[in-house]
């Protein structure tokens, strides 16, 4: 069903739980049994999908180079699988108005704020807390689907074209964040 409904989903469909069953050639009764609801199914689409990002590690030492690093290896798959991530996109914003999700289900979100804590770690004794959380913030605007949607979209880049631009602001968000840090620490 999962794999079925990837396949779905990167040719650009949303389909519902049923028509997964049907072409999976699996029942329904089967189908709502695993995934009672179209949210849950895209939920588990997006965690097979998101599997090697979120194994996401690296030994560099910069951080600069450990955030190109995670856009690196995350934008080629975030592109490949956009339609995917767009039905969670959708999904989400439909809960946060009310009519996604069943009120006791909630959509998994913030594997994009331990991914980056992750990349920053370095910074965490040059930088403060608050410092490092604006710039996890500031890089979630860039690191994700929203990013690439921006990108593609609006601007007409390639996935390519997209990681460049994403890999220049992620840099000059680390070098500003640095010299803030710095400039913080002579103040003092």
């Amino acid at each position: 069903m999962i794999d079925t409904a990837s396949h779905l989903m990167r040719q650009g469909e949303s389909p519902s739980v049923s028509e997964v069953a049907e072409v999976a050639g699996v029942s329904r009764s089967t189908a709502y049994r695993y995934f009672p609801t179209e949210a849950e199914m895209v939920q588990a689409v997006v965690g097979e999908t998101l599997g090697p990002i979120l194994a996401w590690q690296s030994d560099l030492d910069a951080p600069g180079d450990r955030v190109a690093s995670l856009i690196q290896e995350s934008f080629p798959r975030l592109s490949k699988n956009a339609a995917t991530f767009r039905a969670a996109l959708r999904l989400s914003l439909e809960n946060q108005s009310g009519s996604g999700l069943d009120e006791n289900k909630s959509f998994a979100r913030g594997h994009r704020i331990d991914l980056l804590k992750r990349a920053l770690a370095p910074l965490a004794d040059r930088c403060s807390e608050d410092e490092l959380t604006r710039l996890s913030q500031a890089l979630s605007m860039i690191f994700g689907i929203e990013g690439l949607i921006v990108l593609k979209d609006i601007w007409g880049l390639d996935g390519k074209a997209a990681e460049d631009v994403a890999l220049w602001a992620a840099n000059a968000l680390v070098d500003a964040a640095i010299a803030d840090a710095k400039k913080g620490k002579k103040e003092l």
